[in-house]
């Protein structure tokens, strides 16, 4: 098992893999499973500054693929589990509806508000346009912000995990 974690590792590593590693770590961590794309992204366009936008691409695509994911298991919820009672949150959310997406990029509720417009049923396409919007910007914001962070500093922070 444990030649598995290391040969798993091994293939996601940024600098071999590139751009898929990007894709398929972005793509995951849209899903509801805990883990976050922020840190691969920063990481691949400080190595690479000339694919900023490039990554940012294909790090929106991958996690809206996995938010669409997760609109479909909400459909799939909807089947199976039959609402008893309208909660006040859900009435928003179908009053603002595809729009509510844009915020599919915050943490912790992000994943769950795709689902739960599956689950509502909410128009594909729309929900789709909305999702890539807002995670779109939330990569393209975030990275250029932790771009401007001087190189001294990331040195500093990183120096007692490379143990120097």
């Amino acid at each position: 098992m444990e030649s598995i974690v290391y040969a798993s590792l091994a293939w996601f590593a940024i600098p071999r893999h590139g751009l898929s590693s990007v894709f398929v770590i972005a793509f995951i961590s849209a899903t509801l499973l805990p883990l976050g794309s922020e840190p691969a992204v920063f990481g691949y366009v400080k190595l690479n500054p000339d694919q900023f936008w490039i990554t940012v691409a294909v790090a929106t695509l991958g996690n809206t693929l996995g938010g669409i994911v997760d609109y479909w298991m909400g459909v799939g919820a909807e089947r199976v589990v039959a609402p008893t009672h309208e909660a006040r949150s859900l009435r928003w959310f179908k009053r603002l509806g595809p729009k509510a997406l844009f915020f599919a990029w915050l943490p912790a509720v992000g994943d769950p508000l795709c689902a739960v417009a599956g689950w509502l049923r909410l128009p594909f396409w729309p929900s789709v346009f909305w999702m890539a919007v807002g995670k779109f910007t939330r990569y393209m914001v975030m990275t250029a912000l932790l771009l401007w962070i001087p190189n001294a500093w990331w040195v500093r922070l990183l120096r007692p995990i490379a143990g120097q």
